[in-house]
């Protein structure tokens, strides 16, 4: 799947219409360059899933949690790590939780712990605030891409 994005309000809809369709127990990975509109989706995800809390990037911290209603979203950025040491136990542990929602920035270095049933989405600069968010999910996340009216 492929979705056009001209504006960073385009990427927040999409991801919180994902968001709304979580259930709990998934990962989503995210690839882009630096700046590439990774924290502004998980924004609208964490909205999607009806958090109030504010989002902001791991990048420093490694690791945020917000609160929704039914579900605790985790959104690791692990773009700073050159060797994944304990966060990968630690990860590892999220991953198993089925009232968690595992959100993952530059997931290379934790490779061996991601589950292979995961989301991944790839966000492509065609401009200086375009993007093309190339969507792959496995069959057994299909239900997060499809429209809830048909």
């Amino acid at each position: 799947m492929r979705i056009d994005s001209t504006a960073s309000g385009i990427t927040e809809q999409f991801a919180a219409e994902l968001g709304h369709r979580l259930k709990g127990g998934e990962t989503i990975v995210l690839s882009s360059d630096l700046g590439g509109g990774k924290t502004t989706f998980v924004r609208g995800l964490a909205r999607g899933m009806g958090s109030a809390d504010h989002v902001s990037s791991p990048t420093f911290t490694i690791s945020r949690e917000y609160k929704a209603e039914k579900l605790t979203l985790y959104h690791f950025d692990f773009y700073r790590l050159s060797d994944p040491g304990v966060v990968a136990a630690e990860l590892k542990e999220y991953l198993l939780d089925p009232q968690a929602v595992v959100v993952i920035e530059w997931g290379s270095i934790v490779e061996e712990v991601l589950p292979p049933e995961r989301l991944t989405i790839k966000f492509e600069r065609t401009g200086e605030t375009s993007r093309t968010l190339i969507v792959s999910a496995p069959v057994a996340l299909i239900y997060l891409l499809q429209d809830s009216n048909s």
